[in-house]
């Protein structure tokens, strides 16, 4: 599971169908199931995260596999340990389905190419975050019924996110139309070759929406400060109170986090009536709970 670019518009369909058949199991009041007991699920995690990490944690919890938590600093990667000699160690172990979360873009697929473990993209550089571009579909498409013929505006920091790039791959195969908005100095290279149109002004998009994602200023990725003061992104790009009263009504605010309150969004944006910023963290559980156990099923066929 490396990319919503890979995967057909019948595949993303089932992925979220069966999402929706594990997400009852959070409502019991014993959250288990044993589709993958037995199993053993590691987090490789290259780069700090909570909201992935946990929710992956959580996912193989509930579907009882044994899981096993990797950070850099406290491995042997710190004494010089190579990626790929860590993910084969771990392998040898008996890992079955391995998550992996790296800077490099292409970290997944060498990984993919290198083990005969299952392996899971959870986020890799600036490529794809396919676990979080289908919980941002499967939030839709719960609230909506459908993403065909939606609007949905992708706001901020696209040259620097790979939700940006799951959202925009995932939500046009379904049907959508994906809007981009920022400053020039955040869009992609080559952004006429994505299946998108381009607007570098909020407030000329704003009225047409139906769904908008307010992505984080990733200021950790940038070289250099893209444009001229934190205050004047917020200024032309901020989700703001105001701006919310040009939005349709049943507008749907997303974020993937983590929130910069009071720059992308403001506060009372981020927790009004429209907001489903904490909808996607819980349906976030049933989507991976699914990925981890269509991996899994599909390695047990080929098999």
């Amino acid at each position: 599971m490396l990319g919503l670019r890979d995967l057909d518009v019948s595949e993303i369909n089932h992925i979220l169908d069966t999402a929706e058949g594990f997400e009852q199991i959070s409502t019991r009041s014993v959250k288990k199931a044993p589709p993958l007991r037995g199993k053993v699920v590691a987090n490789l995690f290259f780069e700090d995260s909570t909201r992935t990490r946990n929710s992956f944690t959580l996912a193989a919890d509930r579907l009882s596999a044994d899981v096993i938590e990797f950070t850099q600093k406290m491995s042997s990667v710190s004494k010089g340990e190579t990626f790929l000699d860590t993910a084969r160690n771990l392998e040898a172990m008996g890992v079955d389905i391995v998550v992996v979360r790296h800077v490099a873009s292409g970290a997944s697929r060498l990984l993919s190419r290198s083990i005969s473990a299952c392996v899971v993209n959870a986020g890799g550089g600036f490529c794809e975050h396919p676990t979080q571009g289908l919980l941002d579909i499967y939030t839709i498409r719960k609230i909506k019924k459908s993403l065909e013929g939606l609007k949905i505006g992708i706001v901020g920091d696209i040259a620097h996110s790979r939700v940006a790039r799951s959202d925009i791959w995932g939500m046009s195969k379904l049907g959508a139309e994906v809007i981009l908005v920022g400053p020039p100095t955040l869009m992609p290279p080559k952004v006429d070759e994505l299946p998108v149109s381009v607007s570098y002004s909020l407030d000329d998009v704003l009225e047409e929406l139906d769904v908008i994602n307010m992505l984080r200023i990733q200021f950790e990725r940038m070289g250099g400060n893209p444009f001229p003061s934190v205050r004047e992104y917020s200024h032309f790009y901020g989700l703001t109170g105001e701006r919310m009263q040009k939005a349709k009504d049943d507008i749907l605010v997303m974020h993937p986090g983590p929130i910069n309150r009071g720059v992308e969004i403001e506060s009372e944006v981020a927790d009004g009536k429209n907001s489903v910023i904490l909808e996607q963290v819980k349906n976030g559980l049933a989507v991976r709970m699914a990925v981890l156990f269509l991996v899994n099923q599909a390695a047990a066929e080929k098999a």
